[in-house]
Parts: structure tokens; sequence; C-alpha cells
């Protein structure tokens, strides 16, 4: 079979697979361009929003941190089948909830099935495909899932942001639930998909009988090892760029409507703004897939991150009305996608041995998310017209400490590219997360 007619056989597995990604970033942008109709709805605080808030982003850290012990204790196919139901029980809770507390539960229910699910998927997709080709070109195809999610969010937002309580929040989350009924009776019911999941586990049985003993290469034998200098220090540099760049980006991920209404945009407007941006983010982010393998890149990382530096400068230094507020926010959006995750990404996958990745990954991911989590508490305080000014200076030096940890990795990066026999150690397995693949 040639890798285009596998790709087009096993393309249906990637569009339920990638459903997942449009539900974990609709969850993500549906509360936050809903948050504060919600807040009016419910009578909540703007402490209990940044409490509702943080408890999303923790729920999706632990859901992803915990997917390998999901998939150990229930078995891959099993949780890759049953975990959008349990999304969409959570997203019901939301949508019947009429205390802060209800909602609350709600929104840690999905929030755990959702970041549990997406490297799930993704393993899923590995699992069954039936070359190394095929996978990777099934696997890049769902990223533009997870785009479809946040537009489709700000859309549905969007329409029916002049529907007065929190009959509009309910009516997105209720499209949301809907979506995640829908997903979880196609897995469950396709025969294809039982059938790839077959030839899969077939596969793996062969390949591991095949399989000869692989090198012992660990977290502590690369980082206490010979040449763990350099992985340290590189760790180090991704550690403070992807930390530095996620305090922000989940700043305006979750509070970015919630900034626009702070400064008296009306909810329509602010949601309108979020699909408009949100189209500049796919632009963006397309560029950056075309040039990510190219001499450019670290070019394009600069600036990037020179933009992103001046546009909250500009938030610092503005007037505090309106536009130049949105003009700022289009900036760092253009920025954002083009020295952001996924840059995070590639030089992850290419400076680390393939036998530690995910663990490293799983790591910065995971205590990023934590530590966003912690921020997010205290989010709603800081960007309210009165604390604004402080705070985009306080990002702008944030952004300047990842700008400086990112280039110096990045010319770490590029050194150990040089390497020869490390580029061996980076060729790709058939293993995303470090899940448990079997049954």
């Amino acid at each position: 079979m040639n890798e285009v007619s596998s790709f087009k056989k096993y393309r249906p597995l990637a569009v339920a697979a990638g459903i997942g990604s449009i539900l974990g970033s609709g969850i993500i942008v549906g509360l936050s361009a809903t948050i504060t109709v919600w807040q009016n709805g419910l009578g909540m605080t703007n402490g209990q929003v940044g409490i509702v808030s943080g408890a999303l982003t923790f729920a999706i850290a632990a859901g992803s941190l915990l997917s390998g012990q999901i998939t150990k204790n229930i078995g891959l196919i099993r949780s890759f089948n049953w975990l959008n139901l349990l999304y969409a029980i959570g997203a019901l809770v939301c949508v019947f909830s009429n205390s802060y507390t209800i909602l609350l539960a709600g929104v840690i229910i999905t929030g755990f099935a959702s970041g549990a699910d997406l490297p799930i998927s993704l393993t899923v997709i590995s699992h069954d495909a039936p070359d190394e080709n095929t996978s990777a070109q099934l696997v890049s195809s769902t990223q533009i899932f997870w785009q479809i999610g946040v537009l489709s969010s700000y859309i549905a937002a969007f329409v029916v942001s002049k529907i007065n309580g929190a009959t509009g929040a309910r009516i997105v989350f209720s499209i949301l639930a809907l979506v995640a009924i829908a997903t979880w009776i196609w897995r469950m019911t396709s025969t294809k998909f039982r059938t790839f999941h077959e030839q899969g586990e077939q596969r793996r049985i062969n390949a591991e009988a095949k399989q000869t003993q692989n090198s012992n290469v660990s977290i502590k034998s690369v980082f206490t090892g010979k040449g763990a200098g350099k992985y340290v220090g590189f760790f180090t540099c991704i550690m403070v760029f992807y930390l530095a760049w996620n305090f922000l980006a989940n700043t305006f991920g979750q509070f970015q409507t919630f900034t626009l209404v702070q400064a008296h945009a009306s909810q329509s407007f602010a949601t309108g703004a979020g699909i408009v941006l949100n189209l500049v983010g796919v632009v963006t982010t397309t560029i950056f897939a075309s040039l990510s393998g190219g001499k450019l890149r670290n070019k394009i990382f600069i600036i990037a991150q020179l933009i992103q530096i001046a546009s909250m400068l500009g938030l610092a230094l503005s007037s505090h009305a309106l536009w130049p507020i949105v003009i700022a926010i289009g900036c760092y959006n253009i920025g954002n996608n083009l020295a952001g995750e996924a840059m995070y990404k590639v030089w992850t996958q290419e400076s680390f041995p393939v036998e530690i990745r995910a663990s490293v990954q799983g790591f910065i991911n995971g205590f990023s998310r934590l530590c966003c989590g912690l921020f997010a508490f205290i989010t709603p305080a800081l960007v309210i017209p009165s604390a604004i000014r402080t705070t985009m200076f306080g990002f702008a030096l944030l952004l300047t400490v990842g700008f400086i940890g990112g280039f110096i990795g990045g010319l770490i990066m590029m050194a150990l590219q040089k390497n020869t026999m490390f580029a061996n150690l980076i060729k790709r397995r058939n293993c995303y997360y470090g899940i448990y693949i079997s049954n």
C-alpha cells in the first residue's frame, strides 16, 4: 500500500482523534469566551472566576500527566473510546449548573477528560498506523483541529453573546457536550476503527517479537553521564522559555475576553474580536509550519519574541482605550504563534534522545500547567484597567527572560544537531507520551 492510499484509508481515524483536539481547545476557549457571561449569570466574584479558570488548567494538567496510568489500568483503546463520554458528562454538569460550585465541578471533569484524551488519541494513531510515514502524516494532520476548536468556540460564543444571563454560555457548553457524545458513539461503534485497532495490536506484537534489546538510555544517564552539561543547559533554557511563554499564553487564552470586557467592550465585540484574532493565529501557525524545518526558524524566533515584547509594552504604555488593546493583542497573536508552543515542541523533539523525550516533555508540560493554574487564581485582579499597566510591564519583563532562555537554548540546539551520534538517537519511535499500548 503506497503512502497516499494508506493515509487516505486511515484518515477517518485521524479525524476521530482530531475531534479530541477540537474538544480540548473548545473547553479552554469556550470557558474563556463565556466566563463573563457565567460570572454575571451565576453572580460570581472575580476571585471565583480565577478559581474556575485555574481549576480548568489544573484538571487538564492532571489528565495529561495521568494519561499513561489511565491506559495502563484501563487499556489504550478502552480509554480512547470512553473518555469523550466523561467529557460530555462534565460539559452537561456545566450546562445545568445553577451555582459557582457546580460549575467548578463540571469544569474539572471536562478538563480532566480533555487533558487525557489528547495524548491518548495521538497514541492510538501511532498504534494503528501501518508504518511510520503514515503515522507522522496522520498525527500532523490533527494539529489543525486544535485551531478549528478555538475558532468554533469563538464563533459559538459570538452568536449567543446577545442572550441574557448564563443561557448563552449554557448553549456553548451544550454544543461541546453534543460533539463529545457523537464522537463517543463513533469511536465505540465503528467497525473500521475496530479493525484498525486489531491490526495495530497484531503489528505491535510482531514487532516486539523481533525487537532487539534497546540501549539503556534513561533520564539519569542523560543528565549525569557523558555530555550531561549540554543537556542540563538545554533543559534549563527550554524550561525558562516555555514557562515564560506559557504564563502569557495561558493568561490571554483564558482571559482575553475578560480583559476586553473589562475595557468596556461588549460581549459581542469581545467574542467577535476573538474570531478575528484567531484567524490571525491560524495564518501565522501555517506560516511557521512551512518554515519550521528551514534555516530561517531561529531568525523567526527572534523577530516573533520582539513582537511579543513590543505588544506588551504597547499595552502598558497605551491609554487603555479599547482599540489599542485589540491591536496589541493582535500583534501578540502574531508573535505568539511564530515563537511559542510549536517552537518548543520542535526544539524538544530535536534535542533530546527519544528514550527520554516523553519524560522531559511530560515534566515541562505538567510543571508549566501547574504554575499557570496557580497564576490563574490571581489573573482577574491583574487584568482589570487599574492594574493592567503594571501587569503588562511585568509580562514584558517575563518575555524578555524567556527570550534570553530560548535564544541560548537555540544556540545549544544547533550545536547538538552537529553531533552525528546524537542525530541517530532522535529517530522517531512508535510511542507517544510514554503511554502503555496494551488493551
